[in-house]
């Protein structure tokens, strides 16, 4: 690869960090995620033969709702921030606190659903990996109830 090409990524992702900070790189991670689920449950359907569009639909569906919710968190996000510095209630800039832990969560859910269906389509799985995205789970799921 050219070093040009190479420096232009590198500047082309530096400046999507500065735009987006680490909250937009959660989000960019979330959506490859939806992503990569959705392959892999179609090509596990394709090799079971039973892929139909009604299921595909289905799932687009699933991950529609899925952005709705994230969607209602950072409004939720945005509305505690606004109160809160009306209020000046905190000695510190409210931004986000319920959308990176409801992202977070559906990451791992999205992550998890990826290694059943590399399962599915053969691959062997390290029962620990399949353990430790359950653990964090239940963890990002503690956190959201503190």
């Amino acid at each position: 690869m050219r070093a040009e090409w190479k420096m232009g990524g590198a500047a082309g992702l530096a400046a999507l960090s500065a735009i987006w900070g680490w909250f937009g790189w959660l989000v960019v991670l979330w959506i490859l995620c939806m992503v990569v689920d959705y392959a892999t449950g179609t090509a596990v359907a394709c090799k079971r033969g039973k892929w139909s569009s009604g299921m595909a639909r289905d799932g687009i569906w699933g991950k529609l709702g899925s952005i709705i919710v994230v969607l209602v968190t950072v409004g939720l996000d945005v509305g505690i921030g606004l109160i809160l510095m009306e209020m000046e209630a905190l000695p510190f800039t409210y931004t986000v606190l319920l959308s990176p832990i409801v992202i977070s969560w559906y990451i791992l859910t999205e992550m998890g659903s990826i290694l059943e269906n590399a399962g599915a389509l053969g691959a062997p799985m390290p029962d620990f990996l399949v353990r430790w995205i359950a653990a964090l789970q239940r963890r990002v799921e503690r956190m959201g109830e503190e």
